[in-house]
């Protein structure tokens, strides 16, 4: 059925497939690591600005070297560059498990650790990013994306639900232990890739950086598409606040928190389950919008309930709408770009798409603590969905976009 995921990409590129496979493995543990760093620094301050600060850690170190490593992104071998950032976090995971295990250094410690890893982020990201359209083209494009993404969600979906028994039982230092070992799987899925230079336009340096930030402004499918993804995330992202809402409404038992992340995911893979209404789409980019809206709107209402049940439905809710919009902005933001801009356009899409939600995090947490988790959730689903309004009906060509099959 054309509704349903679309598995062309698996079946006939076997870099692609390796790729998705380590993808996966290492994402799963991505997702214990994550929980671990929240809850640790949760565990030991109690305050919602203190869990906001690991969004500062993480989105700023990002933002600044995502950009900085956009001034040659184009100009290296990206394979390459992959494989040596990912040996590095491997370390610095290592380093985070010792910290949670013995304290030393405690929450300090723990959010240098974190922005340090988040750095190596902002150069492995967008290098990651132009690995899709490298192995892919066409409607496998599309399909390729909505495939990493259901990478994303089945990590998000078992993940964190795991890890919060996990810390239950044993500790959060096993979660950050799992984080380290199958962050190997990474290395087997960029093995395969194919190496090399890519034709860049224009000479490395921050130029560059200007280049790629000037092909942005002046293209409004692209701008559109960055800007609609941010003002979903740093308007309305829900994760510093699920620590908070938890201790508010539902006991603060880690398994109940496990669960937050979990029902994002649900949503998430269900809507995968789907993909195909979504890949197959001639208008990703008015897909984007009603997606960015239904986000919104979902979260501002998880903000007003005390029912677990209802709670969880409407985070499940975002969670689909999220999968597709993360998707068809992909589909929009890579069919546009030509190959000598992808490592400068895919640097931006990495900051919308990483920085943005911790800094969204950051600003979630702030909120809380000068009202309360509820109201932080309310207000952003609220503002958020004003923005996107905003910008659907400032940029048509974004409304309009449509893509060859």
């Amino acid at each position: 059925m054309r509704v349903l995921t679309d598995l062309r990409p698996l079946r006939e590129n076997p870099a692609f497939r390796r790729l998705w496979l380590g993808t996966t493995a290492s994402g799963f543990g991505g997702q214990f690591g994550a929980f671990a760093v929240v809850f640790y620094v949760w565990d030991r301050t109690h305050s919602a600005a203190a869990v906001g600060l690991v969004g500062l850690a993480t989105g700023l170190p990002l933002i600044v070297v995502a950009l900085a490593g956009s001034a040659f992104t184009d100009h290296v071998d990206r394979r390459r560059l992959a494989l040596r950032c990912t040996v590095a976090q491997i370390v610095l995971s290592a380093a985070m498990t010792f910290v949670a295990f013995t304290d030393v250094g405690g929450v300090p410690a723990m959010l240098l650790l974190v922005a340090s890893q988040a750095a190596l982020g902002g150069l492995i990201g967008p290098a990651r990013q132009t690995f899709v359209p490298l192995l892919l083209s066409g409607d496998r494009l599309a399909a390729g994306l909505a495939l990493n993404h259901l990478s994303f969600q089945l990590a998000m979906l078992l993940g964190p639900a795991a890890a919060g028994v996990l810390t239950a039982a044993a500790g959060v230092g096993w979660c950050l232990a799992v984080d380290t070992l199958t962050f190997a799987a990474a290395l087997i899925g960029l093995a395969g890739l194919p190496s090399g230079v890519p034709a860049a336009e224009g000479a490395p340096g921050w130029r560059s950086v200007r280049a790629g930030l000037a092909y942005a402004g002046r293209t409004p499918a692209v701008r559109g598409a960055l800007l609609a993804d941010l003002a979903a995330t740093l308007l309305a992202m829900p994760v510093a606040l699920f620590p908070v809402v938890n201790d508010e409404k539902f006991g603060g038992r880690p398994e109940v928190l496990g669960l937050f992340t979990t029902a994002l995911a649900v949503g998430g893979v269900l809507a995968m389950i789907l993909s195909g209404a979504a890949t197959r789409q001639p208008r990703p980019g008015r897909l984007m919008l009603i997606c960015g809206a239904v986000w919104a709107v979902a979260l501002g209402l998880a903000g007003l309930t005390g029912s677990l049940v209802v709670f969880l439905a409407l985070i499940a809710v975002a969670g689909a709408a999220d999968t597709w919009a993360v998707v068809s902005r992909g589909t929009v933001v890579q069919t546009v770009t030509p190959p000598g801009f992808r490592g400068r356009i895919s640097s931006l899409e990495h900051i919308a798409g990483a920085a943005g939600p911790q800094l969204g995090n950051l600003r979630a947490g702030l909120v809380a603590a000068g009202t309360s988790g509820g109201a932080a959730l309310a207000l952003g689903g609220l503002t958020a969905v004003v923005a996107t309004a905003t910008i659907a009906a400032s940029t048509p060509q974004l409304r309009r976009f449509r893509h060859a099959p």
